[in-house]
């Protein structure tokens, strides 16, 4: 004789009720949680100051203009011993307390000892391409940001004003190297006889 049973099972709604109180709050989180945090999901996701930020998906346009920046680096880095990752590669670690997933990071001696597997312990060279949906993040905090953490070179690529900006570091502050638009072609000041056509990055597909 088959004795039929009930599965009793927890409700989506209890579960859900039951990882918010143990996950800590925004403003508590640390960066032990941040990484644990990390190494569970695919999405893209920052810590600033016990805050967890997660960042919008990319769109085809962000990543086809990110690939054509990626092969670039790649293949003017790779003979000379550098290396270029995509974000969700290790990503830079500034000051405790900050880990932030820049859209490519450049190191150039890939035997550098910052990098490290789970995460790089600072770059030489951060690139973002500006999101619209908060473009502050990456134009003010970000450069205030890596300029804390003393990464000599930050590419700002903005797809809503078809410009790159170059920073490189200055003391404790950035200074503008270079802003390129539409016909010109963006240099690097960290990576001698680097450079890349604004109009083919923007044009991208």
């Amino acid at each position: 004789m088959t004795i039929a049973t009930e599965r009793i099972s927890t409700s989506q709604a209890e579960l859900n009720a039951l990882l918010t109180d143990l996950l800590p709050r925004q403003g508590e989180w640390d960066a032990e949680g941040y990484l644990w945090l990390t190494d569970g999901t695919n999405r893209l996701i920052e810590f600033t100051d016990g805050y967890i930020e997660v960042l919008p998906m990319p769109t085809d346009k962000h990543q086809a203009i990110l690939k054509h920046l990626f092969l670039a680096l790649h293949f003017f880095l790779q003979p000379r011993g550098g290396i270029v990752h995509f974000a969700r590669a290790p990503r830079p670690n500034p000051p405790a307390g900050l880990y932030r997933e820049p859209d490519l990071v450049v190191l150039r001696d890939a035997r550098d000892d910052r990098r490290e597997n789970r995460y790089w312990l600072g770059a030489d060279l951060v690139l973002e391409v500006v999101s619209p949906d908060q473009p502050q993040r990456d134009l003010v905090q970000k450069r205030r940001e890596y300029a804390t953490a003393k990464i000599p070179e930050y590419w700002i690529v903005n797809p809503q004003g078809e410009t790159i900006t170059v920073l490189r570091l200055d003391g404790d502050a950035y200074v503008e190297h270079g802003l390129f638009r539409r016909g010109a072609r963006a240099t690097s000041a960290l990576l001698e006889g680097f450079a890349v056509e604004v109009d083919e990055v923007f044009d991208a597909d």
